[in-house]
């Protein structure tokens, strides 16, 4: 299909723990249309973080295949940007220089870096914290500026992995709203990881719900819910109740899969 951004065919990916084997990801299939908000969700462990990091590049299947446009992905592409859970600013860089770093990477000039870090920094509602340092930000502004930066490159696929966990839960809800509010203007393609079901629900076009590791896709939920969506919609919280069933009845872990302390490196 033309409208296919991002697709996984059969992806697994093992780690070595030791000398032994762990599966994180298990024969992993997915399409990601152009303009749609998907949200993953699924058990700790289960692999949702390492399945966005292969779709950015950076890190290798273990097995199957992930394409970007039918390109097969190899390595980090400008066309595909990430926002992590973390902050990641450069702390000795103003908001406006954290903003513009990746314009800088790609050789643009001072000027058109200033005028885009101008431009994205007022998409988040951040025009008057250019010169500021991180430090001077509060958490959410902080994401907000990672959110900036990510936007100013201009990428076909924007890739956020539990952005918000962090926060507290005011300024999650607000900075969903703020997300959604850019989404609609921009139409970026997203893929959005989270633990929470409630906010999948209230920002997705489709939940993909995942099984305990090793991680496979349990289903694809449409939201057919109309935006702005209302919390206390008796639909709205039949389908979050449903979702949360299905996490309930696919949490179980073997024995065998029991986390271990060894640290991962891959197979």
């Amino acid at each position: 299909m033309d409208n296919i951004v991002i697709s996984a065919r059969h992806v697994g990916k093992t780690f070595r723990l030791g000398d032994s084997q762990m599966t994180a990801l298990k024969d992993l299939s997915l399409d990601v249309e152009e303009n749609a908000f998907i949200c993953i969700v699924g058990p700790s462990g289960c692999g949702k973080s390492t399945f966005l990091r292969m779709v950015a590049g950076l890190e290798s299947a273990s097995s199957g295949h992930i394409f970007y446009r039918n390109e097969p992905v190899r390595a980090p592409r400008r066309e595909v940007g990430m926002v992590f859970q973390e902050y990641s600013l450069l702390p000795w860089r103003t908001v406006e220089d954290n903003v513009s770093l990746g314009l800088e990477f790609a050789g643009r000039s001072r000027g058109e870096r200033r005028r885009a870090a101008r431009d994205y920094l007022e998409l988040v509602g951040l025009a008057a914290f250019g010169r500021a340092m991180p430090y001077e930000l509060s958490g959410g502004m902080r994401q907000r500026v990672a959110i900036a930066r990510a936007l100013a490159n201009e990428p076909d696929v924007l890739l956020m992995d539990e952005p918000f966990g962090a926060l507290d839960a005011h300024t999650r809800i607000l900075l969903q709203r703020e997300l959604l509010r850019i989404w609609q203007k921009h139409r970026t393609t997203i893929l959005f990881v989270t633990h929470g079901v409630d906010e999948a629900v209230y920002l997705a076009d489709r939940v993909v719900v995942m099984s305990a590791r090793p991680g496979e896709v349990r289903a694809v939920i449409p939201v057919d819910l109309a935006r702005p969506r209302d919390r206390g919609d008796p639909a709205y919280a039949r389908l979050t109740a449903s979702i949360l069933d299905m996490l309930d009845a696919g949490n179980q872990m073997r024995p065998a899969e029991a986390d271990a302390a060894a640290p991962c490196r891959e197979a």
